[in-house]
């Protein structure tokens, strides 16, 4: 009995790197293609600068989550030490804070982006790059400081006592820490995540119907049949909801096992596995979702280049 439940394990431990593989390839290509735009491109954008951190940090997501699921079958753990522990488990804290907050960038700056130019909105579109680079950099440090904590209370199992452990963090632990400290923390993260959701449902929202309105209005003046859904805004409005639905479905399924698993103190190994499946499933998949939009919007251009029209305005977002 012990075999087979060691033998599942493995396997579910070689279908999760497998997934975690792909999504860091996927996030990867993401991150060059991007990188590359902003070289041969002479405007630059500034979603470029916002998908970049974003496919830095789900890749970051992917590699904390990665180095903790290859402990066991290879022994990893011993040579990270306390050290190790802390930059695995702060980066990993920090990586999915940083996707949050990207994310929601990412959301806002497209729905100014597709506003019409007599709304207030307009306003704030960044027309340079450092509005953008403040922001993502601001996003840095917000999640240090609310990530700091796990600094000075994460130890490596085999430099502490069991006895004195409290919250299993992967092949680490958490040290008891005053109950101030912890609710100061465990508020900080509160407070970014109902700003930032929020303000991201607000504004996948908002891209949803002006897109929509504006997808019936080009109907209406061409006389197309409704039936044709693969126009660019449709793409475009499909991609964005899908990747917003990503993130709240996962955040939201994973904040419900987390709940669960805190409160009932369980380690059996299917809830565990789902728990950390969701923790890291936007990362894998969110990059393909963009990369997706991106092939659609490079046929899009090869389409216009070819009957000899003007491609400048064929990216919309």
């Amino acid at each position: 009995m012990n075999s087979q439940d060691d033998g599942s394990n493995l396997i579910r431990k070689i279908m999760f790197l497998s997934l975690t593989g792909i999504g860091i390839a996927g996030n990867f290509f993401l991150f060059v293609k991007h990188l590359y735009t902003l070289h041969v491109e002479t405007e630059k954008k500034s979603t470029d600068f916002i998908v970049i951190q974003l496919a830095l940090a789900n890749a970051m997501t992917l590699w904390a989550s990665g180095i903790s699921y290859i402990r066991s079958p290879f022994h990893f753990h011993y040579s990270l030490g306390n050290v190790g522990c802390k930059v695995v488990i702060f980066l990993g804290r920090v990586a999915r804070g940083l996707s949050l907050c990207t994310t929601c960038l990412l959301s806002v700056v497209q729905a100014i982006t597709i506003s019409p130019v007599n709304t207030p909105w307009t306003k704030l579109k960044p027309q340079r790059k450092w509005p953008v680079l403040s922001c993502l950099l601001f996003f840095w440090l917000l999640n240090f400081l609310i990530s700091s904590n796990l600094l000075h209370y994460i130890r490596a199992l085999n430099s502490i006592n069991r006895s004195v452990t409290k919250i299993h963090v992967g092949y680490c632990y958490m040290m008891p820490s005053r109950q101030a400290v912890r609710w100061l923390f465990l508020s900080l993260m509160t407070l970014r995540d109902i700003v930032f959701q929020s303000l991201m449902g607000w504004s996948s929202g908002y891209m949803a119907v002006r897109l929509h309105e504006h997808h019936k209005r080009v109907l209406y003046l061409h006389n197309s049949s409704p039936a044709n859904n693969s126009s660019p805004e449709v793409r475009a409005t499909l991609s964005i909801l899908i990747l917003m639905t990503y993130f709240l479905l996962f955040y939201w399924a994973d904040f419900t096992f987390s709940f669960y698993t805190g409160s009932t103190v369980t380690h059996e190994f299917t809830i565990l596995n789902i728990k950390i499946f969701l923790g890291v499933g936007y990362a894998i998949f969110s990059p393909f979702v963009l990369i997706s939009r991106d092939t659609h919007m490079v046929k899009r251009w090869h389409r216009h280049r070819d009957l000899g029209e003007s491609p400048s305005n064929v990216n919309t977002l």
